[in-house]
């Protein structure tokens, strides 16, 4: 069975970093995509919003890092979230690779 996925968005809230029990920093953050697909031969518009963790050095520090609105790209595999909020469903991208972009990309 496979779990990858790639998605581009902008960063929606300010990420929140806090350190586990073991010292690890973990960065929270909200991304919404926003695209265009292509569906039974007729163009629809997607729009949602999806949680975001990242768990380690320098990942975590680089999505607190990250301004509200940059768009990025990121990497990783979804898994149920623990936190759950009503802005996101239960699902969230476990971020394994984060990539600022620019607005033209």
């Amino acid at each position: 069975m496979s779990n990858r996925v790639e998605l581009t968005g902008r960063l929606v809230d300010a990420a929140e970093l806090r350190h586990s029990p073991a010292g690890v920093p973990i960065a929270r953050g909200l991304l919404e995509h926003e695209s265009t697909q292509s569906e039974a031969g007729a163009d629809r518009a997607i729009r949602f919003r999806v949680g975001l963790s990242a768990a380690g050095s320098p990942l975590a520090e680089t999505l607190r890092g990250l301004e509200v609105g940059e768009p990025v790209r990121v990497a990783g595999h979804m898994r149920r979230s623990r936190q759950r909020t009503p802005e996101t469903d239960p699902i969230i991208i476990s971020v394994s690779r984060l990539e600022r972009l620019t607005d033209t990309e």
